[in-house]
Order: C-alpha cells, then sequence, then structure tokens
C-alpha cells in the first residue's frame, strides 16, 4: 500500500454551495500532506475568488464541461462523462478515486472509488414535502443512478447519522458506509465584539433553506436580519435584507459581527455555514430536525421550521436576552470545536488507507464507525 504522501487522489467537486467548501478544504490538506490531488469541478465554473483560493494550494484544479447530477437528471450526457473520466484515470493513474457525487461510481475505475453523500434530490424533495415530480421519467433514472453510485462504489460516506439513515431507507446500498463529521478549517474565537443583528446564509428560492419562514418572522424584530445568497423578489418594503452572493471571506466577517445566526432549513445534511457562525461566535436558532439536532443538542435554540410564529417569538426573546444569547453564543463556540478540521481529516485519512489495504481490514478503520 503506497505512502498517504506518495497518493494520486481525483476527487470531484462543484463550485456551488457547502460542497466546493467541503472538497476545496479536503483536497488543500491532503494536498498539504504530500499527496498529489487532482480536483475535477462538475456544473457551474468556479469564480475568480474560488479559483484564487485553490491557486494558494498545492491542489491542481480541472475544470470539466460535465453538468450536475440534478443538471441532467435523464443521465443523457452520462457517455460523455464516461468518456471523459477514463481519459483522465487513464492520465493520471489515480490510486483512489473520491466523488462528491453518485453516478460517476458506475464507471470503470482501476481504483477504489468513495462516495461522499452531501444530499441528494430525492430526500430533499421528501424533507420539502414536495416529491410529486419525482414520479417523472427522467428522475426516476437519477435514482436509478444515484441507487447504482452507491452500490458500485468500494465504500460511501455521509456527514451525519440522520443523513445516513435517510440514504439507507431511499436507496438499501450494498456497499460499505461511514460516518465522518464535516469540520471546519475556522477555529473557534476567542471573545469579540457583536453587533446586535441576526444573519442568515443560503439560496432565498430554495424550499430547503426555508428562508421564507425567516422574512415572515422578521417582521417587527428589534434587530435586523441580513441575508446572504442568492436572492429573490419580495415586498418593496421587506423585513430581512438581502445582500445576494458573497465571498466565503464576506460571509466570515459578517459572522464575526453578527450575534446571531439563524436556519430555519426543512433539510440540511450538515450545514458547514452553521457551523461556520457557531466557531465566530454567533448565537444558533435552528429548525428543529434530526441533522441540527445530532450536531447542536444544548448549544442551540430549536424551533419548529413550519412556524414562523415559533421563530418570531424565539429571536424576539433572544434579542431581548442578552444573558442567554451571551450563553448560546459560547455554547456554540464551544461545540464547534468538536468539529475541528484535523479531526475530519484524521478521520479521511484513515479511511483512504482501509480503502486501500485488503478487503479484510475495511470494516476495521481506527476511529470510523462502519455500517452495511
Amino acid at each position: 500500500m503506497p505512502r498517504f504522501c506518495d497518493l494520486r487522489i481525483l476527487m470531484t467537486a462543484d463550485a456551488v454551495g457547502g460542497v466546493w467548501t467541503y472538497a476545496t478544504a479536503l483536497a488543500s490538506a491532503f494536498a498539504s500532506r504530500g499527496a498529489d490531488v487532482q480536483l475535477v469541478i462538475q456544473g457551474p465554473a468556479p469564480t475568480d475568488a474560488q479559483r484564487s483560493m485553490v491557486s494558494q494550494t498545492a491542489v491542481r484544479l480541472v475544470e470539466s464541461p460535465l453538468a450536475l447530477e440534478w443538471q441532467d437528471p435523464a443521465g443523457e450526457s452520462m457517455e460523455a462523462a464516461r468518456q471523459f473520466y477514463a481519459a483522465l484515470e487513464a492520465k493520471l493513474r489515480p490510486d483512489i478515486v473520491h466523488l462528491n457525487s453518485f453516478r460517476e461510481a458506475t464507471f470503470d475505475w482501476h481504483c477504489p472509488v468513495l462516495v461522499a453523500a452531501h444530499s441528494c434530490v430525492n430526500s430533499w424533495g421528501i424533507a420539502c414535502k414536495d416529491t410529486a415530480w419525482l414520479s417523472d421519467q427522467r428522475w426516476q433514472s437519477y435514482t436509478r443512478h444515484v441507487a447504482a453510485g452507491l452500490d458500485q462504489a468500494t465504500a460511501w460516506v455521509c456527514p451525519t447519522y440522520a443523513f445516513r439513515d435517510m440514504v439507507l431507507d431511499l436507496y438499501q446500498p450494498r456497499a460499505p458506509g461511514f460516518v465522518v463529521w464535516n469540520g471546519s478549517p475556522r477555529q473557534a474565537a476567542g471573545s469579540c465584539r457583536k453587533e446586535p443583528m441576526i444573519l442568515a446564509a443560503g439560496r432565498m428560492w430554495d424550499a430547503a433553506k426555508n428562508l421564507s419562514a425567516l422574512e415572515q418572522a422578521a417582521e417587527g424584530l428589534q434587530w435586523p436580519v441580513l441575508v446572504a445568497g442568492s436572492t429573490v423578489d419580495i415586498a418593496s418594503d421587506p423585513a430581512i435584507r438581502q445582500l445576494g452572493v458573497v465571498s466565503h471571506a464576506e460571509l466570515s466577517q459578517l459572522m464575526q459581527r453578527a450575534a446571531m445566526f439563524a436556519s430555519p432549513a426543512r433539510y440540511e445534511p450538515f450545514g458547514l455555514s452553521v457551523l461556520e457562525a457557531a466557531a465566530a461566535g454567533c448565537a444558533l436558532v435552528l429548525a428543529d430536525i434530526p441533522t441540527f439536532r445530532e450536531l447542536w443538542n444544548d448549544a442551540a435554540l430549536f424551533v419548529d421550521p413550519a412556524e414562523a410564529q415559533a421563530l418570531h417569538r424565539a429571536l424576539t426573546d433572544l434579542c431581548a436576552d442578552s444573558a442567554q444569547c451571551t450563553r448560546l453564543q459560547q455554547a456554540a463556540r464551544a461545540r464547534s470545536r468538536r468539529y475541528a478540521l484535523r479531526r475530519m481529516i484524521d478521520s479521511y485519512v484513515a479511511l483512504y488507507q482501509s480503502l486501500l489495504a485488503p478487503a479484510t481490514r475495511l470494516m476495521a478503520a481506527p476511529g470510523l464507525e462502519v455500517f452495511a
């Protein structure tokens, strides 16, 4: 088995949302340990700021013409993707392939393949109670491709036990799976001056983020509510301020300033923005969903994501209770240390080593729980 510092790793990613943050942090850490990491981007091209982030590392960026799975549910681009990756594997000769998507695991790889399951359209639809369109033939093809990818991977991994349970229920994969909590490169900050401001992040149009509930809840609040992410047209005198898409650095600065961070999400397999806000010392007001309970129980205030009035009351009470807000800020900051980037990296190093070892050792990777 090659030493980790000698590994050639082919990793896929997209430049949209949390997968970019996860993949670039992981790839950069592997490269800093001496591995040769090629990061293949599918879907929309990275921004100049995103390219600049990667250019400061030893990771090599490969921008592909390939669509993301949810952009091509019928799989019309599958053959083009198969040929693209066959040529790339022949050129790079990777020791391991780390896919942040599903269907590419069905290709004819010549090395172990790990699928990282960050989310899927079926679990999104169920959580958002929006499933009628999933019976369309194109989305049935999508479901078959996701299931086949999970089956044919050497192993798969989820960022929470709660999302692991969703994947098992939906697809019943035959390949062994692992749970590795995501980690943030941000260290838990010391005391910082907070402003009376509520911050949220996400696409306003995404039913999973449920930011429409925050818009309703913001009416009459004592503190301003700022939302970073893709905007939508709303009332001429909105209760929230839409900031539009901001850079990761700008969002980090906002988190340092904000006293509170709210996420009323109906669906969030992990929630890297919540972790980064917690590390920045924001008090967390979160939807009462299984993933958030798993990660933040006793370190956040939880509300029913379907109850905008309950969210309004929770935010109102916290704006008026400085002692409780400070307690939640301290609890979130302390809990964020549990999800350190170093811990995630060490878990993936152990997982890679188990995948490259004889199959009998796959079930006994140190520090990892396996289920099958």
